[in-house]
């Protein structure tokens, strides 16, 4: 995620958040799902307190020299409070040459700071931190701890939604298995098509880093279609292209499922 000239600017999209709240978020349904898959970026929407969301897929890549490889992305989003929203990344990954199994967790707290600020709009704070959970030997993890901070502003124009992230990442360890430092940003969107026919398209960059396993930056396009079976389950899928750089090209498919409220009235 961001590197470090662009912390600045995330102190900056902080203080223009500073304006009054609106209600906008809390008119949303709650038991609708409010699908973060199957895009890079996520948006600044929370699970209302109590419920629980779940996104889960798979994700196939063809990697350059012609090996292939799998991820099973799940991510578990409880509501907390109004807008505060806990996230727990439990990935799984079967690498080229490699065996299946768990990859890195991750847990994030996205706090909602404002709704319809001017600029930012919408506007949201995720921390987060990675533990070292997947095994660095078999490809599976970095075999680091990592901290995380993303920015995140969201706004609808007309049916059409759009997000940008703006993200840094802080690693462990001493550069040799990843960068100590890295950088992410998106810009994405999504739309109504047909009916509950929607389409969801995404452009990722990871910049170039730094260090004994710094690498060349990276910029991809994501678009596929979504289908909403119900208002509390959403499918998705599509492919991811490289543009520049190591991304190796992908197929995905998964669902959002707001399985409902667990805890509260």
């Amino acid at each position: 995620m961001l590197g470090r000239p662009a912390v600045p600017l995330l102190v900056v999209l902080a203080m223009l958040a500073a304006a009054p709240r609106t209600s906008a978020q809390e008119e949303i349904d709650p038991h609708a799902a409010q699908p973060e898959r199957p895009t890079v970026a996520t948006h600044a929407g929370t699970v209302a307190p109590g419920w629980v969301e779940i996104e889960t897929g798979i994700e196939a890549d063809r990697f350059d020299d012609g090996s292939h490889g799998r991820s099973f992305p799940t991510d578990l989003k409880f509501g907390l409070a109004s807008h505060v929203q806990l996230g727990i990344g439990l990935p799984s990954l079967h690498p080229p040459g490699a065996a299946f199994g768990i990859g890195d967790i991750t847990a994030g707290l996205k706090w909602r700071i404002v709704d319809g600020a001017p600029v930012v709009r919408d506007f949201a704070l995720l921390p987060s931190i990675k533990f070292p959970t997947g095994s660095q030997d078999a490809g599976r993890g970095t075999g680091t701890t990592d901290f995380s901070i993303l920015a995140i502003s969201s706004r609808t124009i007309g049916p059409v939604s759009l997000d940008l992230n703006l993200g840094y990442t802080r690693r462990g360890g001493d550069g040799t298995a990843a960068p100590r430092d890295a950088t992410l940003w998106t810009v994405s969107t999504g739309f109504p098509l047909h009916g509950s026919l929607g389409m969801a398209a995404e452009i990722f960059g990871y910049p170039g880093t730094r260090g004994p396993a710094g690498a060349d930056g990276i910029v991809a396009l994501l678009v596929g279609p979504t289908y909403t079976l119900r208002p509390w389950l959403v499918i998705d899928t599509g492919i991811i292209a490289p543009l520049t750089g190591a991304q190796p090209k992908a197929f995905y498919a998964g669902l959002v499922w707001n399985v409902g409220r667990v805890a509260g009235r």
